[in-house]
């Protein structure tokens, strides 16, 4: 399948700068490539304008898909698995890594998007997250909190951990989206005690326009009138959780992230919230390897106004004054917001208009291609 591009040429490039410094720190495009696959597609295209330039890899995830993966490369940890409840509570197998101080969870491993044949944040669960967070409850533990493809406040997860929920009638259940209305009093007492830092995506709120349904509940499978009685579940249960204890979670920033899971786990365990892409950088050591680069390339699947609560290009712009240059999938409405926030230039990989088949096989070499306009680019005008 051909990319749209002219096909690569064997010539040598004219002109070339041996003491260019690159560093790559892209997301996954979700669908098509994991952040690693991202960086060598990137390196392929650099390469063919400029072969001796120093290019150094740091890919990443803002807590979502990868950041196991991120964070093991990094700490140079271990990787597990364990069979846990999925999203539609079937058996999945669930990524995890063991760190020398602790443990690192994927939420989207164990609840993510595309787990689901049929999604519907009303019927999907986080007790798998649940699984593994009781599984490692000995450990210090990261928890990456982005992909979900739920909607139940982390209840699943902490009804797993032995948090229990009562109806109206006195009977325990664990809620879901389409039955948080249903809370009508929460007892922790027999909780299971856990040290978790949770790393969000994004730092929306949990209710009102900016919030975990109005936002995101549509990428899950919502139509409006779900969206609505989500947000209006979710609302009840915020309010049973500051009753009975003591917590309030209606504001908190983040705590809309992964369908209010952010919110629940730091009702239920006191959690600590941390931007993920924060989290992630500091870990992977970002600000030695950004000092020394004259050029910063990341990326994602798309840039839109979204992007600026908390995803991979605003995180890594925001943390450097070096030109940061962003490679995306696609360009969303309110994206032009990010020339505020520190991206000095953006750029769809998309050569033309393509059916959404044919640009997801096309991803990498698309990716190579637009990195080399990037840096032929780039050569000129520093020749210039």
């Amino acid at each position: 399948m051909t990319s749209g591009f002219p096909p690569n040429r064997p010539t040598a490039p004219q002109q070339d700068d041996p003491e260019l410094h690159i560093l790559l720190v892209p997301d996954s495009f979700k669908g098509s490539l994991d952040s690693a696959g991202v960086a060598t597609a990137l390196t392929r295209g650099i390469r063919r304008a400029t072969p001796n330039a120093h290019i150094a890899s740091l890919p990443v995830a803002d807590g979502g898909e990868g950041t196991v993966n991120a964070v093991v490369t990094a700490a140079g940890g271990t990787h597990h698995t364990l069979e846990v409840t999925g999203p539609e509570h079937s058996p999945v197998p669930a990524e995890y890594g063991l760190l020398t101080e602790g443990a690192v969870i994927e939420m989207a491993s164990a609840a993510g998007l595309p787990l689901t044949h049929n999604p519907n944040p009303e019927t999907t669960t986080t007790y798998g997250v649940g699984e593994l967070i009781r599984h490692l409850a000995d450990h210090r533990l990261i928890l990456g909190a982005g992909g979900s493809a739920t909607h139940d406040l982390g209840c699943g997860a902490a009804a797993a951990c032995g948090v229990q929920f009562f109806d109206d009638a006195g009977t325990s259940f664990v809620p879901t989206g389409d039955t948080l209305g249903n809370i009508a009093r929460i007892d922790t007492s027999a909780a299971q005690p856990v040290d978790i830092t949770v790393i969000t995506d994004i730092d929306n709120p949990l209710l009102g326009p900016n919030g975990a349904a109005a936002m995101f509940a549509a990428q899950k499978g919502a139509d409006n009138a779900m969206v609505q009685r989500l947000e209006d579940g979710t609302a009840h249960a915020a309010d049973i959780i500051a009753r009975d204890l003591e917590v309030d979670v209606r504001q908190l920033t983040g705590g809309g992230t992964a369908g209010g899971f952010a919110a629940g786990m730091h009702a239920f365990f006191a959690a600590q919230l941390k931007p993920g892409i924060e989290a992630v950088l500091d870990a992977v050591g970002f600000d030695e390897l950004a000092d020394e680069a004259d050029l910063i390339i990341t990326g994602e699947g798309q840039l839109d106004g979204q992007s600026l609560a908390g995803k991979v290009p605003i995180g890594v712009a925001r943390r450097t004054d070096k030109p940061v240059i962003a490679v995306v999938g696609s360009v969303g409405p309110g994206a032009r917001a990010v020339y505020e926030h520190g991206i000095t230039a953006m750029y769809s990989i998309t050569p033309g208009p393509q059916d959404l088949d044919t640009a997801l096989e096309d991803t990498a070499d698309n990716l190579a291609a637009t990195a080399e306009s990037i840096m032929r680019t780039w050569l000129a005008a520093k020749r210039a």
